[in-house]
């Protein structure tokens, strides 16, 4: 198949993560793959890197008519057979056509006035399907299909000494956009009475200087790293001891993936993406949001339960594999694609 994907995307991100993972997986499938997306510093060269053309618009706002007309032009060049638009902006800015199918991905609760020229919709959980049937979409367009997360082989870690970090102390990796919604200054909250215990924070974001502020006030500047925005996630699993996904808000969360996936024992906490599937005590350590108590009693239950540990890892790994490996979603991709261009050719 020939496939454009498209994506506005902001400077670091899960989604825009989860994107260039998508496109390099496709491809590597066999598929003709062209990218149109922002540019960036980080995720360009990663597509070409992989042998894709991408390219680079600016996804302004309303007074934007180039982007639209550019993609459109685009199209007609590459004669794609399906169009992929991930999140709203893409969606709003890439044209639909009858000589392709416009299939919108969605990983939240955006609201349906963009997406008015899809044609079908894919949503990364089944509430998010919910969502957009009780929105007038017809179910028959609507596939739910999991995110994946790959296990990136490795036999590298990270050197704890370069992040003044003891190499017998319990070590938690937590990673995500610096924002508000990930909860971050609720993990450090409960780090603060989980003495000798240590954080790595990987990401950037808006919140990057309130939360050091806060390391600050909770007397956390030994114990807790902001290690900014990493491309070497297997060693940072590798490395760490345990995985603390906390966030408030997180319609999907693909870190609780990644963190079965390498084999990570895994505390999350209930935000609607990681409750949907995510089972408490059997693949993980589940608390409520913004429950530092509870949190801090996950980390402590973790910390002294090795025979925990290593359930949570083994069932972990068996939902990974079963449900949210490359192949598993890929194949999903295909089959949903090709039943579309299957309809057109009826």
């Amino acid at each position: 198949m020939r496939i454009l994907q498209s994506l506005a995307g902001a400077e670091h991100g899960g989604a825009e993560t989860a994107f260039v993972d998508t496109c390099i997986a496709m491809k590597e499938a066999g598929h003709m793959i062209e990218v149109v997306t922002r540019a960036n510093a980080v995720r360009v060269p990663r597509l070409e890197r992989a042998g894709i053309k991408v390219h680079t618009l600016p996804f302004g706002g309303r007074v934007d008519f180039y982007t639209p007309w550019r993609i459109a032009r685009i199209a007609r060049l590459f004669k794609p057979d399906i169009v992929q638009c991930w999140m709203s902006r893409a969606a709003a800015k890439t044209p639909a056509s009858k000589n392709y199918e416009k299939v919108c991905r969605l990983g939240g609760y955006y609201k349906t006035k963009y997406f008015r020229t899809a044609d079908y919709f894919i949503t990364i959980t089944p509430d998010i399907k919910r969502y957009l049937m009780e929105n007038g979409v017809e179910e028959e367009r609507i596939r739910h299909i999991n995110n994946f997360a790959e296990t990136e082989e490795t036999k590298d870690i990270v050197d704890r000494a370069a992040l003044d970090t003891p190499k017998d102390a319990p070590l938690l990796l937590s990673l995500g956009r610096l924002h508000e919604s990930k909860a971050f200054d609720t993990l450090m909250r409960a780090v603060k009475d989980v003495p000798g215990t240590y954080l790595w924070i990987a990401g950037e974001g808006p919140q990057r200087v309130a939360l050091e502020q806060l390391r600050t006030a909770l007397g956390l500047e030994d114990r807790v790293k902001f290690l900014g925005w990493r491309n070497d996630r297997a060693a940072l699993f590798k490395t760490a001891d345990i995985c603390v996904f906390p966030s408030r808000y997180e319609p999907f969360g693909t870190v609780f993936v990644q963190a079965w996936a390498q084999k990570t024992p895994l505390i999350t906490s209930a935000a609607d993406g990681p409750k949907q599937f995510v089972r408490h005590e059997e693949d993980g350590l589940m608390f409520p949001v913004d429950d530092v108590a509870s949190l801090t009693h996950s980390i402590k239950q973790m910390i002294e339960d090795k025979v925990l540990q290593a359930r949570l890892v083994e069932n972990g790994y068996e939902r990974y594999i079963n449900e949210f490996s490359k192949e598993k979603t890929i194949k999903a991709y295909e089959d949903y694609f090709q039943s579309m261009l299957n309809k057109r050719n009826v």
